[in-house]
């Protein structure tokens, strides 16, 4: 229950995973008229519960990281629950899994810290004075961390991305050079 956003469609097919934060105090739970929501014990937020779903909405715009969808077609939101059918006895969420470049993790605070030794994992994040607290951490350079301890996300939606240019040459020619097409 992931979805992927483009960045800059336009220009790009660079894409970015969004994931439910799993919020410490989850907005989208807290707005549900029909408390269809449901933070576990052990800090997973949960879909929307069928029988008491009324598919309002409510939840979709109250969530500052965007996450939660309503499906008309079934009358209920639905979004990442941490794959809790599997988490709940141990394994990884099927998108930790399954991600080959393993920009989704899922393991300890000293597993990640141990992989990533240039990161500190951050759990906060900054939309204009409200500060929100989430299960999910993001990974930022560790200078950044030190100085900023929190994820800015309002002043992050302003940035503009930095040129780069990665020259890319063939070593030793063109090894199809000499095939037709």
């Amino acid at each position: 229950m992931i979805h992927l956003e483009f960045i800059d469609r336009a220009r790009s097919v660079q894409t970015v995973p969004v994931v439910c934060m799993h919020c410490e105090q989850p907005t989208c739970a807290e707005v549900c008229p029909a408390d269809a929501i449901k933070r576990t014990g052990d800090g997973v937020v949960q879909s929307a519960r069928k029988p008491r779903c009324i598919a309002c909405g409510n939840c979709v715009l109250a969530c500052p990281f965007g996450v939660p969808e309503v499906y008309e077609d079934r009358q209920i939101m639905m979004k990442c629950d941490m794959c809790y059918d599997r988490t709940s006895i141990g394994k990884k969420p099927m998108c930790a899994t399954v991600c080959p470049s393993q920009a989704l993790f899922f393991g300890t605070r000293e597993q990640i810290e141990q992989l990533r030794p240039m990161s500190t994992p951050v759990n906060r994040f900054q939309f204009g004075r409200q500060t929100i607290s989430t299960r999910v951490f993001m990974m930022m350079p560790t200078q950044v961390a030190a100085e900023r301890p929190y994820v800015d996300v309002t002043a992050a939606m302003a940035e503009q991305p930095s040129e780069r240019v990665i020259p890319l040459t063939a070593v030793g020619g063109d090894p199809f050079a000499d095939i037709e097409v």
